[in-house]
């Protein structure tokens, strides 16, 4: 702009016959440099802040990072070993509160008793030995591990390769234990292939990023009065579910259930669902997502509420919404066996 300025003078003079001095030259040539060391500076400013921003972008995808992985490691084993001697001061100190929250609400779900019902585990909880650390990344208040390998659970046969994904949340002082994620690559071969020969661009995806948001503190339930479960059959796909906008759930490529929270509850109890084809996946493999009433009598078989259902090579709907009802009937057959 100066230059601009000073152009424009030494245009005036000459046009009025006026005579153009050393002065003049010495003047523009000054600005000239001023000029150029602000677009120099102005460019490098610029530089800088694109490097920043795309830092921040990148450095939840950064290589495993020892300083971070060593005390998260250590979180999650502290954690397994709290789960296996049943220690329970153990446990609440390093899980997260809103984890804790949640069990309890599983606990009361399934009529159970709190704090001894916490461990009961249909599996228990897996080793880190023999797993490859392929990711440790953090981002805000949230970070996840991620290993490949084979994952066992300590119930038998042969353990193929498989993910599985570490989640922490940083509460007060130190990073608590959130929750555990098991990806079964049994119907994602080529997956397993790319990993096991170096690549690992799939656990670069979102799924296995931290987020950076605070995990919401879940509200208590009370203890229910229908014991219920989500089932979902759902090869190659993320199935999400939610029961009366309180209990949610996700299902990855697995045959699987989960306990609702706060139970049914008499009358009308509304069921919403997602469903997305994992990253990979090709293929029409039929899918299921079932609602089942238990009853606390021995001998008094599921009922079953819900169902959706997919046959072999049909395409499930994106999402959808539906109800079940819990009448006299189905009340007297899950709580009197009748």
């Amino acid at each position: 702009m100066m230059v601009v300025i000073v152009l424009s003078r030494l245009r005036v003079a000459a046009s009025a016959g006026q005579r153009i001095t050393e002065k003049w030259f010495a003047l523009l040539e000054i600005c000239c440099r001023m000029e150029s060391v602000l677009r120099l500076n102005l460019f490098l400013l610029t530089t800088c802040w694109m490097l920043t921003l795309a830092g921040d972008r990148l450095s939840a995808q950064a290589a495993p990072s020892p300083a971070l992985a060593k005390p998260l490691q250590d979180v999650y084993l502290y954690w397994r070993k709290a789960m296996t001697m049943r220690n329970f001061n153990a446990w609440k100190q390093i899980t997260a509160s809103h984890r804790k929250t949640a069990i309890q609400n599983r606990v009361l779900s399934t009529k159970g008793v709190w704090p001894t019902d916490i461990f009961k585990l249909p599996t228990a909880p897996p080793s880190l030995s023999g797993l490859k650390l392929l990711r440790a990344r953090s981002l805000g208040v949230t970070a996840k591990l991620v290993y490949f390998g084979k994952v066992d659970f300590g119930i038998g046969g042969n353990p193929t390769d498989n993910i599985l994904v570490l989640s922490f949340v940083h509460e007060g002082r130190g990073w608590k234990y959130d929750t555990a994620e098991f990806v079964n690559l049994s119907n994602l071969l080529g997956v397993r292939k790319q990993i096991q020969g170096g690549d690992l661009s799939y656990v670069d995806g979102v799924a296995f990023l931290p987020d950076g948001k605070c995990p919401s503190q879940p509200i208590v339930v009370k203890r229910a009065k229908y014991i219920a479960k989500v089932y979902a059959f759902c090869p190659g796909r993320d199935v999400r579910v939610s029961v009366n906008r309180i209990s949610r759930h996700r299902f990855q490529d697995i045959q699987h259930s989960e306990v609702v929270v706060g139970g049914a509850g008499d009358g009308r109890n509304e069921i919403f669902y997602t469903i997305k084809d994992v990253p990979g996946y090709i293929g029409k493999d039929p899918l299921t997502i079932r609602v089942y009433l238990f009853s606390q009598i021995n001998g008094v078989k599921p009922v079953k509420v819900f169902q959706y259902q997919v046959e072999k090579g049909e395409v499930p709907h994106a999402k959808g919404s539906s109800f079940f009802n819990v009448d006299g009937a189905v009340a007297r057959k899950v709580l009197l066996g009748k």
